[in-house]
Order: structure tokens, then C-alpha cells, then sequence
């Protein structure tokens, strides 16, 4: 085996010592790839989010307080989460049952990291929409512009054809 890389087939981080092993890799099928697509969709993001708010909530607290999201994508959602050893699931043997949900203190620390980044997007949120804006009006005047020349190429052939009788 050559120096430096690793005996399983599917080890996905970098073999090279001197690289930054904050990066990862993008195949399908490595673990921190896999890792990150979970925790921040934008369901997980507010679900822990708001079980940080709180010390547990019942999945009813929890689907009124998420807008837009189906009960579906609400179990599956917190099944992904609880599998990670991110949110915690009681069940209270009553009728009918009632089932909390919390963080775990593994849960507790990605929600600092989550709140890092909703402070980033707050203190960048004007330079996003003028970077938007920015971006929105030079593809309008794109578009605009290949419009025109479409119709300046139209008229050219137009004239360039003789007119039939």
C-alpha cells in the first residue's frame, strides 16, 4: 500500500498531511458530507433551534411553531436528528401518549455553532440583498440585451431575403 493513504475503500478524507482538515470531501457517500446535509437543512436548523429556546417540546409544540412544515417532514426530521444523538425522545406511558423531545448536550453544542452562523446572516443580511439586487438587475439587463440583439439579427435576415411575389 502506498504511504499515506488509508486501507478502507471508504475513507473520504484527504491523504495528504499538510491539507486543511476542515475540508471534506464531496462524493455521495462520505460520512461528513452525509453529516452536514442532515443538520443543516432548514428543518433541523429550526428545530433545534427551538429546542434550544426551550428545555423539551411536544411534536405538536413543535409543528405550530415551525411554519410550513408537514407532520411528515416533521417526524422525519426529528427520527434523523434522535439517530444522529442530537435530540433526545421521551414517551410518557399516558393516554393518549405523550412524547417530549430535547437536545442532547451534543445537540447543545451545534446550536452555539448554528447561532454563529444566524449572527453572520444578520450582520450580512443588507449586503446579501444588495448583492441580490445587484444581481437580479445586470440578469434582467442581460436578458434585455439578448433580446434585442435577437431581434437586430431577426431584422438583418429579414432584409437580407429576397421578397417573394
Amino acid at each position: 500500500m502506498e504511504d499515506g493513504t488509508f486501507e478502507s475503500l471508504g475513507y473520504c478524507g484527504d491523504t495528504v498531511d499538510d491539507e486543511d482538515v476542515l475540508q471534506w470531501d464531496t462524493r455521495n457517500d462520505c460520512e461528513v458530507r452525509q453529516i452536514l446535509d442532515r443538520i443543516a437543512d432548514k428543518w433541523s436548523l429550526l428545530v433545534i433551534a427551538l429546542l434550544d429556546q426551550r428545555c423539551t417540546l411536544r411534536f405538536t409544540e413543535l409543528r405550530r411553531r415551525i411554519d410550513g412544515i408537514s407532520q411528515r417532514m416533521l417526524t422525519r426530521t426529528l427520527r434523523h436528528l434522535e439517530r444522529d444523538g442530537l435530540v433526545t425522545r421521551t414517551v410518557h406511558p399516558t393516554v393518549p401518549p405523550r412524547v417530549d423531545y430535547a437536545l442532547t448536550p451534543m445537540g447543545e453544542t451545534l446550536h452555539h455553532t448554528i447561532r454563529a452562523l444566524v449572527t453572520w446572516t444578520e450582520e450580512h443580511q443588507n449586503a446579501i440583498a444588495a448583492a441580490r439586487s445587484a444581481y437580479d438587475a445586470r440578469v434582467l439587463a442581460e436578458e434585455a440585451a439578448a433580446r434585442r440583439d435577437a431581434a437586430e439579427r431577426d431584422a438583418v435576415a429579414r432584409a437580407a431575403l429576397p421578397v417573394r411575389r
